[in-house]
């Protein structure tokens, strides 16, 4: 499945402290786009769908739906702050090719 680090976990309760969601869920997807071919997608949400996989990693719990599972599988979520820092990248083994900013791919 997908699992946080310890950094993006801390950033991801915090984010959702101050959202003040009272059931939150991080939603992990793929879409269609960017110069690799598909982009990653990383939202809030409050309700799991029925063909959400439901996975909690370090406190967080991580939605992803069936198709972007097949991509995502095995994904780690990093968090890098601080002056150079990029926020929430992907690490992901199924990526055969990502871009230079990290928020596409393509397998």
């Amino acid at each position: 499945m997908i699992t946080v680090s310890e950094t993006a976990a801390i950033k991801l309760n915090s984010l959702i402290e101050e959202s003040g969601f009272q059931t939150p869920f991080v939603r992990v997807s793929v879409k269609g786009g960017g110069c690799s071919g598909l982009s990653y997608d990383l939202s809030f949400d409050t309700e799991q769908q029925p063909s959400d996989t439901l996975a909690e990693d370090k406190g967080v719990k991580i939605l992803v739906d069936m198709k972007s599972l097949l991509y995502l599988y095995g994904t780690e979520l990093e968090f890098s702050g601080g002056l150079n820092g990029k926020g929430f990248q992907f690490i992901n083994p199924n990526a055969s090719r990502t871009c230079g900013c990290g928020e596409s791919f393509a397998v």
